[in-house]
């Protein structure tokens, strides 16, 4: 109970836990799976709970576990207060909640605002009421253009491929108005000018604070506010799917959405416990991120021109420099994040041979497939880097093992709306949501007791096992273990760092005494005399630094 009381307790301005947390997405269906019934559950996180604890994370954040039809495994939320019986209930959930508080670990829940699943109430009541009605006023509804309003409002183009709108059949059985949905058709848009929605979600909020949450992961963070009059708009070709790339698009980062951030931080503010907001908002520049964390907005957005910037040193200097930049003008903390639940698993997507748009994936026939041997070595250099780093850090499950992007996922298996909605021309994200491999002797890799998956692993993930990588001094595992130790005792999650100069393949800075190097480059780098390593991503002798490693290091 004490440990309970400590989390609860309200920092300091400028010292809150969420400054310098390193905190870990549970993908809750391919987590752990108490039941067997090949999907995890949340009595399997509550049961893998220690083996977080010995990582050595601050908090967890949970993907959707909320009632679905899982159209979108759970991005399509049906009712926003209770547990998809998938993955247990409300019971479940306070049992998982307070046994994590027990262990020091703080819980982040996800909620989906952009949209509801079309299975929610009041998209079911929006149906029957028709046009003009207050129910359906919830909603982004439109008549059609043409003759008859048999063309769509407009011409965009939904994330997961099609068109962006739906054409409903009203109650008398004739053709009628269109609804927006910027991802499936099964996942229509909320109106956000709407009081109704705002007062709806601020419950919400509370719904899960007064059960004891300490905060949010908000989805789609940038989507939820539209422009005015919904213009036609054509993407540049390729472009990122979410509006990473893109200085403007008409339903991405449009100015309203700090409106609803400002007032959700004052919901968070009546709370105990440095409550946190953290978005998902893809956004062209650090510039425009940063101002989804000004002091009265969101706490945290995740930093993802860090995530997408390419195995590259320049780049990668420039990123976190000005990353420390426009974050430090707001103040705070930047974000550093390498892999989730929608994007290739870092240990093979640094070593993609060629372009992969966010959302894309990759399988059997995509061009430019990663090396497994040189993904893995960038992927642990990549975290050993990560982890210097000022600030607060997420990780993906699965990544502390070194797992790569499972590619090989029969296209039968496959369940991802992009594969279907794209006619298969896209993989999607199933291979970075493939279960994990605990034992590497037990049925599905003890997943759970009973061999079932909802997603087939690969028979190579036996060496990833967590039991196989526990006994292994130098597994990724106990890599991650030592540098989320040695970030803790250090306090590299604050302060500031110093550049250093190794060379044009280099990423060099030092934080106090600490030097910190990786080597993008194709040959050694010499570190010189008077070196005492405190870690490396890859054991070597001597001191010089091979390619596609870092090292943690002091000098005499």
């Amino acid at each position: 109970m004490a440990q309970l009381e400590q989390l609860e307790q309200s920092a300091a301005p400028g010292s809150e836990w969420w400054r310098t947390a390193v905190i870990y997405q549970i993908y809750p269906r391919s987590f752990a799976d108490a039941s067997g019934d090949g999907i995890g559950d949340l009595p399997g996180i509550t049961a893998r709970l220690d083996d977080l604890k010995s990582l050595g994370i601050d908090a967890i954040w949970l993907s959707p576990f909320m009632t679905s039809p899982q159209k979108d495994a759970g991005y399509d939320v049906a009712d926003y207060r209770d547990v998809d019986p998938l993955f247990g209930t409300l019971a479940d959930f306070d049992e998982m909640l307070a046994q994590a508080h027990a262990r020091g670990i703080r819980v982040i829940v996800d909620l989906v605002p952009n949209h509801s699943s079309d299975q929610h109430a009041w998209f079911q009541q929006a149906l029957q009421a028709g046009p003009g009605s207050p129910e359906r006023a919830r909603y982004v509804f439109r008549d059609g253009k043409g003759e008859n309003g048999e063309l769509p409002p407009n011409n965009w183009e939904s994330v997961f491929g099609g068109g962006m709108w739906e054409r409903v059949t009203e109650a008398d059985g004739t053709p009628g108005q269109w609804y927006l949905h910027i991802f499936d058709a099964t996942q229509p848009d909320f109106d956000w000018t709407n009081e109704e929605v705002q007062e709806e979600f601020r419950s919400i909020l509370r719904f899960w604070l007064d059960r004891g949450v300490d905060g949010f992961r908000v989805d789609v963070a940038h989507g939820m506010v539209k422009e005015a009059g919904l213009p036609d708009y054509a993407p540049v070709a390729d472009a990122d799917s979410m509006g990473g790339g893109e200085e403007y698009v008409p339903y991405w980062g449009q100015d309203g959405v700090h409106d609803i951030y400002r007032d959700w931080h004052q919901v968070l503010a009546e709370y105990d416990g440095d409550r946190a907001l953290c978005g998902e908002a893809w956004l062209p520049t650090l510039a425009k991120t940063a101002l989804w964390v000004r002091p009265d907005e969101m706490h945290q957005t995740f930093n993802f021109p860090y995530l997408m910037t390419p195995w590259d040193a320049a780049e990668l200097r420039e990123v976190i420099r000005e990353s420390l930049e426009q974050f430090g003008k707001v103040g705070a903390p930047s974000t550093w994040v390498l892999s989730n639940h929608d994007v290739v698993r870092h240990a093979s997507r640094l070593a993609l041979t060629a372009d992969n748009p966010q959302g894309e994936g990759i399988g059997p026939k995509s061009a430019g497939k990663p090396d497994p041997v040189v993904g893995l070595s960038r992927g642990r250099a990549a975290t050993t880097l990560m982890l210097s780093l000022p600030g607060s850090a997420y990780l993906y499950q699965g990544e502390e093992l070194g797992l790569p992007e499972a590619m090989a996922i029969p296209d039968e298996f496959r369940q991802d709306p992009t594969w279907f909605r794209t006619h298969g021309e896209r993989y999607g994200r199933d291979g970075c949501r493939v279960p994990l491999p605990w034992s590497a002797d037990a049925p599905a890799f003890g997943f759970n007791d009973t061999g079932a998956s909802w997603l087939p692993q690969p028979a190579e993930w036996a060496t990833f096992a967590r039991d196989v990588e526990e006994t292994d001094a130098d597994s990724t595992l106990n890599l991650y273990r030592r540098l989320i130790e040695l970030r803790r005792e250090r306090s590299l999650g604050t302060g500031s760092l110093v550049w250093e100069d190794a060379g044009a393949d280099a990423v060099a800075f030092r934080r106090g005494d600490l030097h910190v190097i990786a080597n993008l480059g194709e040959t050694p780098i010499e570190l010189g005399e008077g070196v005492t390593f405190v870690v490396q991503s890859e054991n070597f002798d001597g001191t010089a630094l091979p390619p596609n490693t870092a090292a943690w290091f002091t000098r005499a």
